[in-house]
């Protein structure tokens, strides 16, 4: 039989049983289904899975050659076949072996010094520009992490309306502001217009020579030379914008944070790299994650994954995720350009806790669209304002993973309604929802490296197991090419064209 075959009866096995019958059958379930790395604690034991599918799990692992894969991705070989390239980010993190090892040291001595500079030179406000992967990270590093920080106060622009970046520089001293421009190929529209309004803005308010206030981050370097940016720090071609935090893309963290907390970020990184390159698979808490996942959406046709962060800290990872997963695995051929036969990536989705449980969670108690749902913790609290508000907090975010799996009958709503079938029926909530939790000690840059670095390898290894290639994104270049014809004045169908006219372009 083969791996998917086996996946597919072990789907109709398992079908009459609730995560309580797994509970019940199993009484070690709780600890057999943990695993600390890290400082990360991983409990998946809400998840409807048994040690069968585990078993089928770690057989489609080796039918689908993980362990080669990964041995490629961190020896620099090619993993991304549709652009013969490589996929460095963890070589930013000092794990590997091959040349991009020296590229990635190389780099990281230039945004040193360049960290050096502009955090004794009195600049106040960094205003960095860039878009998807060139934003995202930035944006969660600094508001995760940046609160405690000693250097200048960041400024994230990613949207082309330029609301976004009016806000941003009315907040900005134009003689004690830097800029950061991130584009991988350093022509990318949204940020190259962004980019150029800031130097108007420079340039309106008496600074000479706006340009050489700019720093450029780019793969293209010599486009950002010819463009005149004052400094240009260097990544290379093969780290994805989705995987570039770990570059010099993450300048704004050492700029708010110092030197240390970045190295500490790549420290985290490299140790979950070490666990998820060494570690077997049923010990292996990315390795395991991805395989869960393909189990949700492929096997068992659960579209969606919720993500929720209990902690404010952490509120834009969801968004982060959502360009992880889905520009990586939101695919519909495998590596070789075969169609797929079964469903890839879910679509992830999320929110804040408590916030997300007076908005959305009544659909995930009482509503059709299944899907596992992940909560993320922190046990040590970020604030100085007492226990109350982090025990509520924390006991907010079990209470849900048990109720998700608990719910309630028809006969316990019906004694708590004074006999009200009616009203009993809209208190009954179906259970067997399955959901995973995962608790950081603390929320510190090594934490949070560690934690990016397990979600990058998790994607990893449901593309892996999926046979699909999670470092392109042709969709992606579709949506420029297609804005770009239409700036050009190119014909589309009579509906964009009646949008087109009725905006005057």
């Amino acid at each position: 039989m083969s791996a998917w075959a086996a996946l597919d009866s072990a789907r109709s096995r398992l079908a009459s049983d609730s995560l309580l019958d797994l509970f019940a059958a199993e009484p070690d379930r709780a600890a057999r289904m943990a695993l600390d790395v890290a400082g990360i604690h991983f409990d998946f034991s809400k998840l409807a899975v048994d040690a069968g599918v585990i078993g089928d799990l770690a057989a489609l692992a080796a039918a689908s050659d993980l362990a080669g894969w990964r041995d490629k991705l961190f020896a620099g070989a090619v993993v991304n076949p549709s652009e013969q390239r490589a996929a460095t980010h963890p070589h930013e993190r000092g794990t590997g072996t091959g040349p991009a090892l020296a590229v990635a040291a190389a780099g990281k001595a230039a945004m040193r010094a360049v960290v050096e500079r502009l955090r004794g030179d009195g600049t106040t406000r960094v205003l960095h520009i860039g878009i998807g992967g060139s934003a995202l990270g930035p944006a969660l590093l600094v508001d995760a992490l940046g609160h405690g920080g000693d250097g200048p106060q960041v400024e994230i622009v990613a949207n082309i309306d330029g609301v976004a970046l009016e806000r941003a520089v009315a907040r900005c001293d134009p003689a004690r502001t830097a800029i950061i421009v991130v584009s991988k190929t350093f022509t990318t529209l949204e940020t190259m217009t962004n980019a150029a309004s800031a130097l108007d803005w420079l340039a309106a308010h008496g600074i000479a020579d706006p340009r050489r206030k700019v720093v450029a981050v780019t793969a293209a370097p010599d486009k950002a030379q010819a463009w005149g940016a004052g400094i240009v720090l260097p990544f290379a071609e093969t780290v994805g914008g989705r995987y570039s935090l770990w570059s010099a893309v993450g300048l704004p963290l050492a700029l708010r944070c110092g030197w240390p907390a970045f190295e500490a970020l790549l420290g985290g990184a490299h140790a979950m790299d070490t666990h998820f390159a060494a570690t077997p698979f049923a010990a292996n808490a990315p390795a395991l994650a991805g395989a869960f996942d393909v189990w949700a959406a492929a096997v068992l046709g659960q579209r969606n994954r919720a993500v929720f962060a209990y902690d404010e800290r952490l509120r834009l990872l969801p968004a982060f995720l959502q360009q992880l997963e889905m520009e990586s695995n939101g695919k519909r051929v495998d590596r070789d350009g075969t169609p797929l036969d079964r469903p890839a990536a879910a679509v992830t989705w999320g929110g804040t806790g408590t916030d997300a449980q007076h908005a959305v969670f009544q659909l995930l108690h009482q509503g059709d669209p299944r899907g596992p749902v992940e909560f993320v913790a922190v046990l040590e609290p970020g604030h100085a304002l007492g226990g109350d508000h982090h025990r509520q907090l924390l006991a907010n975010c079990f209470a849900q993973g048990a109720a998700l799996m608990r719910g309630r009958t028809f006969e316990a709503a019906l004694a708590l309604s004074g006999g009200d079938r009616a009203l009993a029926a809209a208190k009954t909530f179906p259970g067997n929802r399955a959901s995973a939790t995962i608790l950081l000690d603390r929320l510190d840059a090594r934490s949070l490296g560690a934690l990016l670095a397990f979600y990058e390898h998790r994607v990893f290894t449901a593309a892996c197991l999926l046979g699909l290639n999670p470092f392109d994104q042709w969709g992606v270049e579709l949506g420029k090419a297609m804005a770009n014809v239409l700036g050009q004045g190119g014909h589309f169908d009579a509906s964009t064209e009646a949008l087109i006219a009725r905006a005057g372009l």
